[in-house]
């Protein structure tokens, strides 16, 4: 058997031990631990709602409580079904978001952050193209919004949805913030404050006054709500939907189809979970490279934290929401609360910075970096420390391989040496089995006496894949979900690393007047991929049995189109790394004196070829 063969198996058997054995042992075990304590809390939970308030801790759909109406979802009372995102914005006289970051508008019906575009992002990579729309307001065909208000009973009425504010000014931006008023009619006087960073952050101070001759007791809450299922990636690499972190109980996690499968939850039409008396943290939505996410500014003070599927005839309304413990206001007295809002891009230093500057707890994990964030986070620091210096994600990309290779040199070095001393002992090895070809038991004794006479690691060639995997794990998840590889330009062709290969060999790579079909990715990179991986096989003397040989060449032909429709930068690291691994093998046998059999294996490679060609021609 060959050893190219074996510590190919090998390295495949053992990754799957590892992950088959993390399932079972962790994973599995985490989930079925999470499921039990969800279903002993789920009563216990529904029991310790306030008055006028919802499980999930929102306003009561209740006109009478004084919380927000719950309008048919893409509707706005009274107006009809959905309009466009236009007409919907006209629905309300506005306060202008202007920032270096942000556009959009407040609704003064409501008070609701509920028109956000990113001016830095755009749909695709031409900088002409539209901006990315975050938010868009109740009325349009995808509502998706954030709000903030005070829940109670007994306290009159209280901001809803068709509360018209009145604001001290017409535009908000970085050090100008706004001041919207409302006045109840029953003694109690509101004020927002709305402030907001030159980025993605908006500081919300909510006050009340009560000018009454009787004691109310209030709950202040902030939440984002999306109206209806987006598109979602569907990776399993990849997290979208509600994320939290939630004090004591950690990194919260559901997609939209797992929210969906949560129990009832404060009645038939909602489903959901909450956590009760949670400090620190908070609670969102997030797609791919965006988010928007609530928290306290204060994050030593208690809240309840929930995420809930609400059904309306067909349409889903999903909502992260933060609701505060409750707030007892004497006549004469007051009350302040402020809450945080985040809308904008997941870029990782701000993320970062965030969490550091405003002491958000663990906000960084509002970015998916998986299990393997020991692997995945170091890798970005890497990428990002190289980009700032080349100004090139791909040639940090290949900065990084490089810098990787020299790290793990002695590994390497020692697994190319003894498959150096391998290939100098096979007329040995070939002797020995043809001397005890009827005794298998003597053959290994004999094998495993001259491995450690050359002193001889016959696994040692399975540390250089080994190594590999995590390494492109872990440049595959950064490619994925960081929004600093998004539309991030290489050389020539290449406008995104994080996207496939845009060429085809199916026109010609352009040559040819008509595009190439979407189901095949088959590119220039792909293709200069599986050359080298072709080479770096041709570098080891074919296996004895012929089945394993043809198996052997088949398989650069396999990966080339399977990591054809990979992002281009992953398929560039993979390719570079093969040229790396021949060149340092090249060295290195010859180093040792052992013959390269590149040369020859090429050779009778294509003569074989042709000469099955010309036997099939004459034929």
């Amino acid at each position: 058997m060959g050893n190219d063969k074996t510590n190919m198996f090998v390295a495949i058997g053992l990754s799957l031990l590892v992950l088959l054995g993390w399932q079972y042992f962790v994973a599995g075990p985490r989930v079925e631990q999470q499921r039990l304590i969800e279903a002993q809390n789920k009563a216990a939970q529904q029991q310790q709602q306030p008055p006028g308030v919802t499980p999930d801790g929102v306003p009561s759909p209740s006109p009478k409580e004084g919380g927000p109406a719950a309008p048919v979802p893409g509707t706005v009372p009274g107006q009809g079904g959905p309009v466009s995102r236009e007409a919907a914005l006209t629905r309300s006289p506005r306060i202008r978001i202007e920032t270096p970051a942000l556009s959009g508008s407040i609704a003064l019906k409501g008070g609701r952050v509920d028109d956000v575009s990113l001016k830095n992002y755009h749909e695709t990579v031409d900088p002409k193209s539209p901006e990315i729309v975050l938010f868009s307001p109740a009325g349009s065909e995808t509502p998706y919004y954030a709000e903030f208000g005070w829940v109670g009973a007994n306290a009159g009425p209280l901001p809803g949805s068709e509360t018209l504010w009145t604001s001290d000014g017409k535009t908000l931006s970085p050090g100008m913030p706004v001041t919207l008023t409302w006045d109840n009619g029953a003694g109690l006087v509101f004020k927002r404050i709305i402030a907001v960073d030159d980025k993605y952050m908006f500081t919300v101070r909510e006050e009340v006054e009560n000018k009454g001759s009787g004691a109310v007791t209030l709950y202040p809450y902030s939440l984002v709500s999306r109206w209806g299922k987006p598109h979602t990636q569907g990776y399993y690499v990849l997290h979208e939907g509600m994320i939290g972190y939630l004090g004591n109980e950690g990194l919260q996690e559901f997609t939209y189809d797992k929210l969906a499968k949560e129990g009832a939850y404060g009645g038939a039409s909602t489903k959901g979970k909450a956590w009760n008396g949670v400090t620190g943290g908070f609670v969102g939505i997030t797609d791919k490279y965006w988010a928007a996410a609530v928290m306290p500014a204060d994050q030593d003070a208690p809240y309840t934290g929930a995420f809930t599927d609400r059904t309306d005839g067909a349409t889903n309304v999903y909502q992260a929401s933060v609701r505060g413990d409750a707030v007892n206001l004497a006549a004469g007295g007051s009350a302040t609360t402020t809450q945080r809002l985040f809308a904008g891009a997941k870029e990782v230093n701000l993320i970062n910075n965030y969490e550091k500057d405003l002491g958000i707890k663990h906000f960084d994990l509002m970015i998916d970096w998986g299990w393997f964030f020991f692997i995945t986070k170091p890798m970005f620091r890497a990428l990002d420390f190289f980009f700032h210096l080349f100004g090139n994600f791909g040639v940090s990309i290949l900065v990084v391989t490089f810098c990787l290779k020299l790290l793990f040199l002695p590994i390497a070095n020692r697994s190319y040496v003894s498959m150096a001393k391998m290939k100098a002992v096979q007329p040995e090895m070939a002797a020995i089995r043809e001397r005890y070809k009827d005794d298998r038991m003597k053959q290994q004794q004999a094998t495993m006496e001259l491995y450690k006479k050359e002193k001889i690691n016959p696994v040692a060639g399975c540390w250089p894949v080994l190594i590999q995997i995590p390494v492109f794990f872990a440049l595959y998840k950064v490619l994925f979900i960081t929004i600093e590889m998004r539309h991030a330009p290489f050389f020539g062709w290449i406008h995104d690393l994080a996207a496939p290969d845009p060429t085809s060999i199916v026109n010609l790579f352009g040559l040819l007047p008509f595009p190439a079909p979407d189901f095949v990715h088959l590119g220039v990179w792909p293709l200069i991929m599986g050359v080298t991986m072709f080479v770096q096989m041709k570098m080891n003397p074919a296996p004895p049995d012929p089945v394993q040989a043809q198996i052997f060449t088949f398989m650069p032909i396999v990966f080339t189109f399977m990591l054809g429709s990979f992002p281009a930068g992953l398929v560039i690291y993979w390719a570079w790394n093969n040229t790396l691994s021949v060149i340092q093998q090249y060295v290195i046998m010859r180093r040792n004196g052992v013959k390269v059999e590149l040369w020859d294996n090429l050779r009778t490679t294509f003569r074989r070829g042709g000469t099955k060609a010309a036997a099939t021609t004459k034929g």
